[in-house]
């Protein structure tokens, strides 16, 4: 059974934890630890600007309704079978 003693009434709070932590770094430390951080942000952006253009086909894709009814034209005029369609999505 938990006593009000035995009850640590320090949050626990991982930003706490953390931001405790880094006060106690010396200088060296904490540019060492700001330089890695910011490769990992610029590799993070990097991946970012990578997958924009597909970010915004998606996006694309789910703002404008006609795009799917071009498709739906295209695949009229390609006269495909049913079994090919199928695996496109588009069977019966």
């Amino acid at each position: 059974m938990n006593t009000p003693d035995s009850i640590n009434t320090e949050s626990k709070n991982l930003l706490n934890i953390i931001s405790k932590n880094w006060e106690n770094l010396d200088e060296s430390n904490k540019s060492l630890l700001t330089k890695i951080w910011k490769v990992l942000t610029y590799k993070w952006q990097l991946q970012i600007l990578f997958n924009l253009p597909f970010l915004l086909w998606w996006a694309l894709d789910k703002s404008f309704p006609k795009v799917h009814e071009f498709d739906a034209t295209i695949l009229n005029y390609l006269n495909l079978p049913d079994w090919a369609l199928s695996f496109i999505g588009f069977g019966q």
